[in-house]
């Protein structure tokens, strides 16, 4: 329940997601992970090229450490209470046998991917939060992500928890936050 409101005809999942800072620390199942995983999968993508790759670390294994040093200090600071940490990364090419043009789309499309695992963690009483504070330029070399490829954004995946376990100036900020509204975000015709 996150006291927004928005027409009624709006899917409920939709309005009630949010991005919380505060995570439980818990671990996740794997299977919930995979499930999260393959309903990204199922985003939408210009020729179906679905030009995703998520690269994951479940809290606690032996990759978190490596994902969590990737966010830049503020991130690091409350990303490691989360259950996942992930990293999104698109392929900049559409690739063929009669080989590989460029994918306009393919950070789009990767944003799509995203959007899908957030609704499905939250559908299975998760919260997640994406973030582009990430450490661009070092991540890509220390992930191993190809220069064909583009480190587009992360995200953590959790249990939501009390705010008291945030920092005093973040606690103020642990709540759902408002949406513009549509006379802001949509327009008629030509955009001027």
């Amino acid at each position: 329940m996150t006291g927004r409101t928005a027409h009624p005809k709006v899917e409920k999942l939709i309005v009630d997601r949010w991005s919380p800072r505060a995570f439980d620390e818990s671990e996740m199942p794997q299977e919930d992970l995979g499930v999260i995983f393959e309903a990204a999968g199922w985003a939408p993508s210009a020729y179906n090229v679905q030009p995703w790759t998520f690269l994951y670390a479940r809290r606690g294994d032996a990759n978190w450490d490596l994902l969590l040093s990737q966010l830049i200090d503020f991130n690091q600071g409350w990303a490691k209470d989360a259950s996942a940490l992930v990293f999104i990364v698109s392929d900049r090419y559409m690739r063929s046998d009669k080989g590989n043009t460029e994918n306009h789309s393919h950070s789009f499309d990767a944003g799509a991917a995203w959007a899908l695992a957030a609704l499905q963690a939250q559908a299975l009483g998760y919260h997640t939060h994406g973030m582009t504070g990430l450490k661009f330029g070092e991540a890509e070399a220390a992930l191993g992500i190809p220069e064909d490829h583009r480190l587009e954004a992360a995200f953590v995946i959790g249990k939501a928890a009390g705010k008291e376990k945030l920092p005093d100036f973040l606690q103020e900020r642990e709540v759902p936050s408002s949406r513009k509204p549509l006379s802001e975000i949509v327009k008629p015709g030509k955009f001027a």
